[in-house]
Protein backbone atom coordinates (compact mmCIF):
# COMPACT_ATOMS: atom_id res chain seq x y z
CA UNK A 1 0.00 0.00 0.00
CA UNK A 2 2.30 2.91 1.03
CA UNK A 3 5.51 2.62 0.05
CA UNK A 4 7.23 5.90 0.89
CA UNK A 5 7.19 9.70 1.45
CA UNK A 6 7.68 12.40 -0.84
CA UNK A 7 8.30 15.84 1.53
CA UNK A 8 8.33 19.73 -0.03
CA UNK A 9 10.42 22.18 1.73
CA UNK A 10 9.43 25.63 0.40
CA UNK A 11 12.31 27.88 0.74
CA UNK A 12 13.60 31.59 0.02
CA UNK A 13 16.91 30.04 -1.25
CA UNK A 14 16.51 27.10 -2.68
CA UNK A 15 19.89 26.80 -4.48
CA UNK A 16 21.54 26.92 -0.84
CA UNK A 17 18.98 24.53 0.93
CA UNK A 18 19.38 22.10 -2.33
CA UNK A 19 23.06 22.66 -1.86
CA UNK A 20 22.86 21.71 2.13
CA UNK A 21 21.13 18.90 1.68
CA UNK A 22 22.97 17.24 -1.25
CA UNK A 23 26.33 18.83 0.38
CA UNK A 24 26.28 18.66 4.15
CA UNK A 25 23.51 15.82 4.64
CA UNK A 26 25.20 13.76 1.86
CA UNK A 27 21.76 12.83 0.11
CA UNK A 28 21.68 11.58 -3.32
CA UNK A 29 19.64 13.10 -5.85
CA UNK A 30 18.26 12.71 -9.03
CA UNK A 31 17.19 15.52 -11.54
CA UNK A 32 13.32 15.69 -12.36
CA UNK A 33 13.87 18.57 -14.82
CA UNK A 34 15.01 22.01 -15.23
CA UNK A 35 17.27 21.48 -12.38
CA UNK A 36 14.91 20.01 -9.89
CA UNK A 37 16.62 17.97 -7.57
CA UNK A 38 14.63 15.39 -5.32
CA UNK A 39 17.29 13.94 -2.33
CA UNK A 40 16.63 10.27 -1.10
CA UNK A 41 15.73 9.71 2.40
CA UNK A 42 15.67 6.16 3.64
CA UNK A 43 12.75 5.45 2.96
CA UNK A 44 11.74 8.60 1.70
CA UNK A 45 12.35 11.67 -0.36
CA UNK A 46 12.99 15.43 0.07
CA UNK A 47 13.11 18.65 -2.41
CA UNK A 48 13.74 22.50 -1.71
CA UNK A 49 11.34 24.70 -3.84
CA UNK A 50 11.21 28.24 -4.31
CA UNK A 51 9.09 30.52 -2.79
CA UNK A 52 8.27 34.29 -2.43
CA UNK A 53 5.85 33.36 -0.03
CA UNK A 54 6.50 32.40 3.35
CA UNK A 55 8.44 29.26 4.01
CA UNK A 56 5.98 25.93 4.62
CA UNK A 57 6.17 22.16 4.30
CA UNK A 58 3.98 19.64 2.73
CA UNK A 59 3.92 16.29 3.56
CA UNK A 60 2.84 13.47 0.62
CA UNK A 61 2.12 10.17 0.73
CA UNK A 62 3.20 8.19 -2.25
CA UNK A 63 2.09 4.73 -3.83
CA UNK A 64 2.71 2.34 -7.08
CA UNK A 65 -1.09 2.74 -7.59
CA UNK A 66 -3.21 5.60 -6.32
CA UNK A 67 -7.03 3.82 -7.52
CA UNK A 68 -5.87 0.38 -5.74
CA UNK A 69 -4.47 2.32 -2.47
CA UNK A 70 -7.67 4.15 -2.44
CA UNK A 71 -10.27 1.27 -3.07
CA UNK A 72 -7.89 -0.29 -0.06
CA UNK A 73 -8.06 2.52 2.02
CA UNK A 74 -12.04 3.55 1.63
CA UNK A 75 -12.58 -0.57 2.21
CA UNK A 76 -10.47 0.48 5.62
CA UNK A 77 -13.12 3.72 6.50
CA UNK A 78 -10.80 6.18 5.19
CA UNK A 79 -12.57 9.00 3.73
CA UNK A 80 -11.46 10.07 -0.14
CA UNK A 81 -11.58 13.94 -0.01
CA UNK A 82 -10.18 14.66 -3.43
CA UNK A 83 -10.54 11.99 -6.42
CA UNK A 84 -7.71 11.35 -8.65
CA UNK A 85 -6.79 14.15 -11.00
CA UNK A 86 -4.03 13.95 -13.38
CA UNK A 87 -1.57 16.43 -12.03
CA UNK A 88 1.38 15.48 -15.18
CA UNK A 89 3.73 14.65 -12.55
CA UNK A 90 2.15 12.05 -10.90
CA UNK A 91 -1.63 10.91 -10.15
CA UNK A 92 -2.63 13.29 -6.91
CA UNK A 93 -5.83 12.98 -4.46
CA UNK A 94 -6.31 13.51 -0.82
CA UNK A 95 -7.80 11.45 1.84
CA UNK A 96 -8.93 12.78 5.68
CA UNK A 97 -7.36 12.13 8.91
CA UNK A 98 -8.96 11.26 12.41
CA UNK A 99 -8.05 14.67 13.23
CA UNK A 100 -9.76 16.27 10.18
CA UNK A 101 -6.43 17.00 8.32
CA UNK A 102 -6.65 16.50 4.89
CA UNK A 103 -2.93 14.19 3.60
CA UNK A 104 -2.48 14.33 -0.22
CA UNK A 105 -1.22 10.89 -1.53
CA UNK A 106 0.07 10.72 -4.85
CA UNK A 107 1.15 7.77 -7.40
CA UNK A 108 4.68 9.89 -8.83
CA UNK A 109 5.32 9.73 -12.73
CA UNK A 110 8.50 11.31 -11.69
CA UNK A 111 11.89 9.88 -10.85
CA UNK A 112 12.27 8.73 -7.97
CA UNK A 113 15.16 8.94 -5.35
CA UNK A 114 14.49 6.14 -3.73
CA UNK A 115 15.40 4.48 -7.24
CA UNK A 116 18.80 5.54 -6.13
Amino acid sequence: MINGAHVILYSRDAEADRAFLRDVLGLPDVDAGHGWLIFKLPPAEVAAHPTDEEPRHEFYLMCDDIRATLDDLARKGVQVDAQVSDQGWGLLAAIRLPSGAELPIYQPRHPRATDL
